[in-house]
């Protein structure tokens, strides 16, 4: 089996005890969130600080592979915990929920294919945060991870109105170079410098898109970090090209927290 595909899907136990901590920080409220795209039902994961008062910046969590699970749930509350509305957006549909890595795969493989799609569900997670009564329209963000790195790239690229993205080990290409044209937000690429599935010609084509279409962008690189490097579920064996590394996932984290306060200052901390 290819090694991608026998990651360690996060078990909920697992991340809520590894992100309490941190989102007991500030008080979180969250709950499920149903919307649509077309005639596909959707249901995302809001996390809200339980001691919000008028509009606040926002994040739109773009998940992994598996879909809207504890993972994902996890960052959104998380964020909350740090001041900001977080919502998980649901790429896959109401409960399409993969419970292994090959239906994990299958299912990102559509969206990595279908670019087109991909980009509308992104762009409907987008317009349902923006619905939520204390976002600040103007000031809304988008991580994702692994797929979902892939994915706020993919948002950029649609023209999104959002002040910027951050893609945590995410596929690193560039599908259709002349779409870096309608990029308007910053972006920050989090990788890990050892991953074997971002090839070095990938890289260099996204680097070259965003040159040619004067993006605001950086990539930082973490040394001896792999794919899935902020994921515990990824276990701790870098030989076999995803695995858990504990530093470049706090660094990652507070090289994200310090594009925000760029974008965002003075703002939720």
């Amino acid at each position: 089996m290819n090694p991608l595909k026998s990651f360690l899907l996060a078990g909920s136990g697992v991340f809520a005890a590894w992100l309490a901590p941190v989102a007991q920080a500030g008080e979180v409220s969250a709950k499920a969130v149903e919307y649509s795209h077309g005639s596909t039902p959707l249901e995302g994961w809001l996390a809200v600080p339980k001691a919000i008062t008028g509009k606040v910046p926002a994040v739109l969590v773009i998940h992994d592979w598996t879909g809207v699970q504890a993972y994902s749930k996890g960052r959104a509350e998380q964020l909350a915990g740090l001041g900001y509305v977080a919502m998980v957006a649901d790429i896959y549909g109401k409960g399409v929920r993969p419970s292994n890595p090959k239906d994990s795969a299958a299912e990102a493989g559509k969206y990595k294919a279908d670019r087109a799609l991909y980009r509308e569900r992104l762009l409907a997670g987008l317009a349902e945060l923006k619905k939520q009564p204390h976002v600040d329209p103007d000031k809304i963000v988008a991580i994702g991870y692994c797929f979902g790195g892939t994915g706020v790239l993919e948002l950029a690229r649609a023209g999104a109105e959002v002040k910027g993205v951050v893609s945590f080990h995410g596929g690193l290409d560039s599908p259709k170079p002349e779409d870096g044209k309608k990029i308007k937000a910053k972006v920050l690429v989090l990788h890990g410098a050892d991953d074997p599935y971002v090839p070095a010609d990938g890289i260099a084509a996204m680097t070259a898109e965003l040159n040619a279409a004067k993006v605001d962008w950086q990539m930082i690189s973490y040394s001896g970090a792999v794919h899935s490097f902020t994921n515990k579920g990824a276990g701790d064996d870098h030989s076999k090209g995803n695995a858990y590394n504990a530093s470049a996932d706090a660094r990652s984290w507070t090289h994200m927290r310090a594009f925000f306060d760029e974008l965002f200052a003075p703002a939720a901390k």
